[in-house]
């Protein structure tokens, strides 16, 4: 027999599939959402779902967007000969957050983990090289992460870019092995951008 009443269970269950919730937290959140009152309850349901039918990903550089071009490639003011790489848009997020970076993004959706089942065809790879074929990028910045599959996934995009003339670099990072890009201060990350390297 369970703890709580059947669709009390369902909601903490559904927290409770969010990364990095626990049971607990889960159960707090079940009960926060019980405590308010209805129109605010619906509320918090309509924006989960308005974010699941209006949020797309940009058909230029893959991140979040609300329209099929995200305000960044839309930006005639960018400047264009230079592409940062990340994992996701969380850290696209973490970099326009210091307001020091003026080039355009892309976003991988993951990256490469052969334990995981993840290979360079499960990536935006693809949509990345066809952004390179006319001579307007000059730099990439492999921002990935400095974990294992970070480093896998920097060092295979380096030899598939390389061939083609096109500087790439990669993060110096002031963050600890294992750190994620998005938890990092706004110095920390503008110190990176500086010091990136060719690899």
């Amino acid at each position: 027999m369970s703890e709580f009443i059947a669709p009390l269970e369902r909601l903490i269950d559904k927290f409770r599939s969010l990364p990095g919730v626990g049971y607990k937290t889960a159960v707090r959140m079940a009960f926060s959402v019980l405590d308010m009152n209805a129109e605010d309850a619906l509320d918090f349901a309509d924006a989960i779902a308005e974010a699941k039918k209006v949020i797309v990903h940009c058909k230029i550089c893959q991140n979040i967007s609300d329209s099929e071009i995200c305000p960044v490639c839309m930006d005639e003011s960018r400047d264009r000969s230079v592409i940062c790489v990340v994992e996701s848009s969380k850290e696209v997020a973490a970099i326009e957050r210091i307001r020091e970076y003026n080039g355009l993004f892309h976003v991988l959706g993951g990256l490469i983990s052969p334990i995981d089942g993840i290979g360079p065809e499960r990536l935006k790879i693809k949509e990345l090289i066809s952004r390179l074929g006319d001579d307007t990028v000059k730099e990439v910045i492999v921002a990935t992460n400095p974990s294992v599959e970070g480093e896998a996934t920097a060092m295979y995009l380096s030899k598939l870019i390389r061939p083609l003339g096109i500087k790439t670099t990669r993060l110096a990072y002031g963050l600890p092995a294992g750190g994620e890009l998005e938890y990092a201060d706004d110095v920390t990350l503008f110190r990176a951008l500086e010091g990136r390297r060719e690899i």
